[in-house]
């Protein structure tokens, strides 16, 4: 899996962790190892441009997923082929404020985020009741698994 972690932000961040955590969500949705992943870490004002430019909404959010080939999950035994995934990029800044509302710490908000993105290049949504079930039960599935795995490491 080629994962490409970029922090463009004034943000330190635990990049190493997206990664692994990236790597976890791709190998459970059975996505081709050879598949390529960016995720970029970009403040305020950086995020704000690309939300307002490709959501037409203001100020910024906490993440946006960019996705190139369109690839979508696959099966134990028949994985996504090769592609690009495309980019996700993550706001730290929105981050680390929405994990004090929520009451847990800033990495897991951007693992939560990172997760959530992943889902999207992988074509989830949550627009629509039942997609949402859908999509933010199975981000709660691989963040549970990810930690346990990742607490054994």
């Amino acid at each position: 899996m080629s994962i490409e972690v970029n922090n463009e932000s004034s943000v330190e961040v635990d990049e190493a962790a997206i990664q692994r955590l990236a790597t976890f969500a791709l190998d459970q949705m059975h996505v081709h190892p050879e598949a390529e992943l960016a995720i970029v870490l970009v403040d305020e004002s950086a995020m704000e441009q690309l939300h307002v430019q490709w959501m037409d909404e203001p100020g910024p959010t906490d993440v946006l997923s960019f996705p190139m080939d369109e690839l979508r999950p696959g099966t134990e035994d028949e994985p996504t082929p090769a592609g690009l995934l495309g980019d996700i990029v993550v706001c730290p800044q929105v981050a680390i404020a929405q994990a004090a509302t929520a009451g847990h710490s800033p990495l897991d908000e951007m693992l939560l985020l990172t997760c959530h993105g992943v889902l999207h290049l992988l074509g989830f949504d949550h627009a629509e009741p039942d997609d949402e079930r859908e999509m933010f039960g199975l981000q709660r599935e691989i963040l549970a698994a990810f930690a346990g795995a990742d607490e054994r490491r």
